[in-house]
């Protein structure tokens, strides 16, 4: 069989702007990006598809890619047998979502990146599926140039048991949807008290988090035990269990090895139970989730650390990841110079070349550098001993300890930042900043800092700017292209977002966008039939199926934070088909949420506050006073409440906030909850008194 690549010339993905993608442009492989171009050409010379899904901070993307992708012999058996074509799963998370269900359902395993799938060249049907596979035979797995021989021979010799198979996975993969909620019977908080339970029993009571390695950060879940927490806090029975699960998982990450020690922000999970030694990508949507989680742990708990973690991750956001123009760029990648880890490690002896003996010390005794290596023969850097266990043994005070250490950090902050960085993937994704914009203000509010309001206003903006085209959403903005027709949880995540800055400060434009979001998710991905949300839009690219999910990943659940946006959106406008709307996607979600709940953090936070209505305050007055007022409430941590303060001369308001009509003179708050609000209110005591007491 002829292959039909063209040697010695790159390969189609060189005009893509995927950074992950423009990697294997020069692979001896014809890589094509999914397109019209490459499925009719397999469609043409009947050759089945090889998929390869991955990204470009993904550690055993980059091993395949150098063992096979990267090789003469391996790349003329693909090129002579497959049409091959390369995903970037940032770019296409319809495509992964969907071919990594399958993989699971054919497999009874979960799956994983690289994802490696063989498709029919007609239907796009998977018939046989892998995530990494190492070059020849080991780790108990099959060589990759043993399998591309397997499975050519099998689409020639079973082409029947081919397509059977296909059609009937496409027919298990349409029923793994949750039924339709047909009942009368009004939803219950039930589901609340059920997670609460599991996540209990899951809990790790040394090292916080919960279950065993590799251990992820589950910023939902934690949220939602704060919540849990707040619920009971004023009660004669506080669920105070709640309190130290979410605060001791928030205390060990943070001095884990997850968390960057030097420079801040955390990695993507740790392969232990003990936050030690990570998976060493940083990505955009862990930490501005888990940014928005320490701000609000800060308010809640009164706790420095959560205070110092929210603040360094904002500045490490700031200072890394910012994208020209205001965005954030997507990750950093876990490999440097080939290896994993290096940018990050030290020794001993070069530490203690860079500081002074009175900084070394207690670095040293800090972070483990007296202790044994921990990664490769050198030292990740975690924190291993408190200050004031420091401070006995050098016969010092805490704050000069501290002070000390913290100039041997930034020693060491500016010697690592001369090393050979990690590849950054510097695509912008809607859905990730819109994760941003809610860490970033959540994080001004909570900390005081305007710098990081200001920066999620100029996100905001980035995205509005580039993103935003004839009344439609893109998913990426990446080589100063846009592209893509976005998600559900792009919409979402965005809409969340803006009303998270809504709260750190008054901007019509979050507001105004929130609702054109709103009502797009409305008009293109609703499921009309059976409640909830598709993830992509009725005029999207058709594929096998069109997915619809419920369950929280390493990202909140496009659905739950739906329901939550409709529910708050709702209630601040006074429009019931918000409401309804929400409503009917908690009922589509149902049998998951009771089956799973504590996989549906979202969907449970949507679902309490569909229960039980968050308290909406509205504020009118001058715009001094209303800082005034809003710092006073943001001393308080309410996670159902949520504070619009709008300036006196503001106009063009929805008909919802329209008639909260400002004083004469000074500043008056609405109290509002469901949809029945208070008497107008003048004096900020009086308005603290009332909270307290309800």
């Amino acid at each position: 069989m002829q292959s039909h690549a063209a040697p010695g010339h790159r390969n189609a993905l060189a005009r893509e702007t995927s950074p992950y993608l423009r990697q294997h442009a020069d692979n001896p492989v014809q890589w094509y990006p999914w397109g019209a171009e490459a499925l009719e050409l397999a469609r043409r010379l009947d050759k089945p598809i090889l998929l390869s899904i991955g990204y470009s901070a993904c550690h055993w993307c980059h091993v395949m890619a150098h063992e096979s992708f990267e090789d003469a012999t391996t790349a003329q058996l693909m090129n002579e047998l497959f049409v091959n074509i390369k995903v970037d799963r940032e770019e296409r998370p319809d495509l992964d979502r969907i071919y990594q269900t399958a993989h699971q359902v054919m497999n009874q395993a979960g799956g994983g990146w690289p994802l490696t799938m063989f498709l029919a060249p007609d239907t796009h049907r998977p018939f046989f599926s892998g995530t990494y596979f190492p070059p020849e035979q080991r780790y108990g797995m099959p060589g990759f140039r043993a399998v591309l021989q397997r499975v050519g021979e099998f689409y020639r010799d079973q082409r029947e048991d081919l397509e059977a198979f296909g059609a009937k996975l496409v027919d298990v993969l349409g029923q793994l949807q949750p039924p339709p909620d047909r009942g009368a019977e009004a939803l219950a908080r039930e589901p609340l008290a059920t997670a609460r339970a599991a996540l209990q029993r899951e809990f790790d009571t040394r090292f916080g988090g919960f279950g065993d390695a590799p251990k992820f950060p589950h910023p939902t879940n934690v949220e939602l035990l704060l919540r849990t927490w707040r619920v009971t806090a004023a009660g004669d029975e506080p669920d105070l269990q709640a309190l130290y699960m979410a605060t001791l998982t928030l205390t060990r990450m943070a001095e884990g090895g997850l968390y960057d020690q030097l420079g801040g922000g955390f990695c993507r999970y740790s392969v232990d139970a003990y936050w030690l030694i990570p998976h060493f990508e940083k990505m955009l949507y862990d930490n501005g989730q888990l940014l928005g989680v320490y701000a609000q742990a800060a308010v809640a708990t009164g706790e420095p650390l959560f205070r110092r973690i929210a603040a360094e991750t904002a500045d490490w956001m700031l200072r890394d990841l910012r994208a020209p123009g205001g965005a954030f760029h997507a990750t950093l990648d876990a490999d440097s110079e080939g290896h994993e880890g290096k940018f990050y490690v030290w020794t001993p002896d070069e530490v203690r070349a860079l500081l002074e003996p009175e900084q070394y010390e207690p670095f040293a005794r800090r972070y483990g550098l007296d202790q044994e290596a921990n990664f490769e023969g050198q030292w990740h850097l975690h924190v291993r001993k408190p200050l004031e266990a420091i401070a006995t043994e050098l016969a010092l005070d805490e704050a000069t300890i501290e002070t000390r250490i913290d100039e041997a950090r930034a020693t060491l902050l500016d010697v690592r930042n001369r090393r050979v960085w990690p590849g950054r993937d510097d695509k912008v994704l809607t859905s990730w900043n819109g994760l941003a914009i809610s860490g970033l203000a959540r994080a001004g509010r909570a900390l005081g800092r305007e710098d990081y309001v200001d920066a999620a206003i100029a996100t905001m903006r980035f995205l509005r700017e580039h993103c935003w085209r004839d009344g439609r959403l893109l998913a990426v903005h990446a080589e100063g292209e846009s592209r893509y027709a976005a998600y559900l949880d792009d919409h979402a995540l965005l809409a969340w977002g803006l009303l998270d800055l809504l709260e750190a400060r008054w901007e019509p434009l979050a507001l105004d966008w929130a609702v054109e979001l709103a009502e797009t998710m409305l008009a293109h991905f609703v499921d009309g039939e059976s409640g909830g949300f598709y993830f992509t839009a009725d005029d999207a690219e058709a594929l096998i199926v069109r997915p619809k999910t419920y369950s929280d990943d390493a990202t909140p659940s496009g659905n739950g934070v739906a329901a939550r946006l409709l529910v708050r959106l709702g209630y601040l406008l006074g429009e019931t088909r918000y409401l309804d709307a929400a409503e009917a996607t908690l009922r589509s979600a149902r049998a998951a949420v009771e089956r799973y709940p504590h996989g549906h953090g979202s969907l449970l936070m949507a679902l309490d506050e569909f229960t039980g209505p968050p308290t909406i305050l509205v504020l009118r007055g001058p715009a001094d006073e209303l800082a005034t007022w809003t710092g006073e409430l943001d001393k308080f941590f309410d996670p159902h409440r949520m504070v619009v303060a709008i300036p006196s001369g503001a106009r063009t308001l929805p008909p919802g906030l329209a008639d909260k009509k400002p004083a004469a003179r000074g500043t008056v708050a609405y109290v509002c909850r469901g949809m029945t609000c208070s008497a107008p209110l003048t004096s900020l005591g009086e308005l603290v008194r009332g909270l307290r007491q309800a």
